[in-house]
């Protein structure tokens, strides 16, 4: 995939991720706004109602007490000009029904009056009812009079049941559907408080403001101190979002979206470096191939020419070149066909019993002329008592050829310095291989064991190699129930440290 192309498809990942979580966030607070003013509408609406009931039944408890006294009996004053022509009164625990058994009034006509009686009849009628309501309504308004003389004097206290109260608040709220824990209070306009039901907190406490509600009583009246109910709901916000609660799986998509998304940059970045790797391994490779190639051509060249055939010494030399090209076009071959050990997930290993020690001191042995060669030194520290293990022998003595290959390969201008130890560490045996090289930079550690990886990259070759030798390290050590890893400093040289499991002796 091309960058540009890469870099269009990440950017609209992205601005389509934004503006999904922008309208996320706008549908979840509008909907939160929505469902928090009918929440306060509803609560202001039942304060008022239950401001205006405790209000009513104060007003008809005076009227009743007033009409159970003598000169304001139900059946001498008010019921009588209700029911002129008799009434029936009935009283039970709960409430007081009043029902009149009314007689019809009878009008007889006498036709030799004339028409004129009727209207006579009719008048006297008119006159008769607005004397009587005017008498009644005086008498309803000394009562009213009265009860508004005597709530002057009675504090808030005696005026307001604070068990209607609650009650009238629980019945209101259940009829809305709101069922949160909630605290009532009784306070006064100067802050002090009246009443507070059970197990509410005394005022102030730390609560927000927009979950405080209250509501005055007795509000059309202009008294000297005024009296509100007050109502707070310690735990609205929390009502309000388990109100949203279906709203949560969408939360829970968009951050799967999310995921989805961080995984496929990851994704595409990844093959993106891969295709790079892979683009600098063929080059590498074909320089590798080119050269031994190129010598075993102009080797066979030679050997056409008549007088090459009569100088034993040429032969030998051509047949030289031919076999060291040949066995190096070989040795680039294996490590090409390593590439298919990493496409599965175990490799076919020949396990057998081997000392550690003796395998290593071999492989030094066949390595030191090598080091020698280029001024350089191998000292062994062969420490560990319990070395022997289950281990492929000729993978397992890959593993160290490679590590002390690539120290050699990375020594720099100095003379390698190559110590090889090995220690025990409790039920396992560790193989130390440390070199005074150019070392690793820190920022190449964290990779080096990758495939196709090579810290000079590029078309480079003052160091050849395909950038396989350290991920098969890694892998063989793997399949061989180990671990590895890599301390280095840059200028100062490079220890690869690996742990296997021992045979318990």
């Amino acid at each position: 995939m091309q960058r540009s192309r890469l870099i269009i498809l990440v950017l609209a990942m992205v601005f389509g991720f934004i503006g999904l979580v922008i309208l996320q966030v706008r549908y979840l607070t509008t909907n939160a706004k929505i469902i928090e003013e009918q929440f306060n509408e509803n609560v202001q609406y039942t304060l008022s109602q239950t401001v205006s009931l405790i209000e009513e039944n104060e007003a008809l408890e005076f009227l009743s007490q007033s009409l159970e006294k003598e000169d304001y009996s139900p059946d001498k004053k008010i019921l009588a000009f209700m029911y002129p022509e008799g009434y029936k009164l009935t009283k039970n625990i709960d409430t007081t029904s009043i029902t009149a058994n009314i007689a019809r009034p009878t009008i007889r006509l006498s036709t030799g009056h004339g028409k004129a009686t009727i209207e006579e009849t009719s008048r006297y009628l008119q006159e008769l009812f607005q004397e009587n309501f005017s008498r009644r309504k005086t008498i309803l308004d000394q009562a009213v009079f009265r009860w508004l003389r005597q709530s002057e004097e009675r504090t808030a206290e005696q005026r307001i049941d604070f068990e209607d109260v609650q009650n009238i608040l629980k019945t209101l709220f259940e009829n809305k559907g709101i069922t949160q824990t909630y605290y009532v209070y009784v306070v006064e306009e100067s802050g002090n408080m009246i009443y507070k039901s059970d197990n509410a907190q005394p005022l102030p406490y730390s609560i927000t403001k927009d979950a405080t509600y209250k509501q005055q009583f007795f509000p059309l009246e202009n008294a000297k101190s005024h009296v509100f109910l007050k109502v707070v709901f310690p735990q609205k916000q929390n009502s309000i979002f388990k109100s949203m609660n279906l709203l949560l799986p969408s939360i829970g998509f968009m951050f799967l979206i999310l995921i989805i998304f961080v995984i496929a940059i990851i994704i595409i970045l990844r093959q993106k470096q891969l295709e790079i790797m892979k683009t600098d391994f063929i080059n590498n490779m074909t320089h590798e191939f080119k050269t031994p190639i190129s010598s075993i051509s102009l080797a066979a060249q030679m050997l056409k020419d008549p007088s090459v055939g009569k100088s034993p010494e040429m032969m030998k030399h051509i047949s030289t070149v031919i076999n060291d090209e040949t066995k190096r076009l070989g040795f680039q071959v294996d490590k090409v066909l390593q590439m298919a050990m990493f496409e599965k997930e175990n490799s076919s290993l020949t396990l057998t019993e081997l000392s550690i020690n003796e395998l290593i001191t071999d492989i030094i042995n066949n390595f030191s002329l090598k080091v020698q060669s280029k001024g350089g030194k191998i000292i062994p520290k062969l420490e560990a008592k319990s070395d022997c293990a289950i281990v492929d022998e000729v993978h397992f003595a890959n593993i160290i050829y490679n590590l002390m290959d690539n120290a050699l390969k990375y020594c720099g201008d100095k003379p390698l310095l190559l110590t090889v130890a090995t220690k025990n560490e409790k039920d396992k045996i560790r193989i130390e291989i440390e070199d005074n090289g150019i070392g690793i930079k820190k920022e190449d550690q964290k990779r080096i064991f990758e495939k196709f990886f090579r810290v000079s990259t590029g078309n480079t070759h003052n160091i050849k190699g395909f950038g396989l030798g350290l991920a098969y390290v890694k892998k063989m050590v793997q399949e061989h129930h180990g671990t590895i890893k890599v301390e280095s400093e840059p200028g100062l040289g490079t220890k690869f440290t690996i742990s296997i499991p021992v045979i318990s002796m």
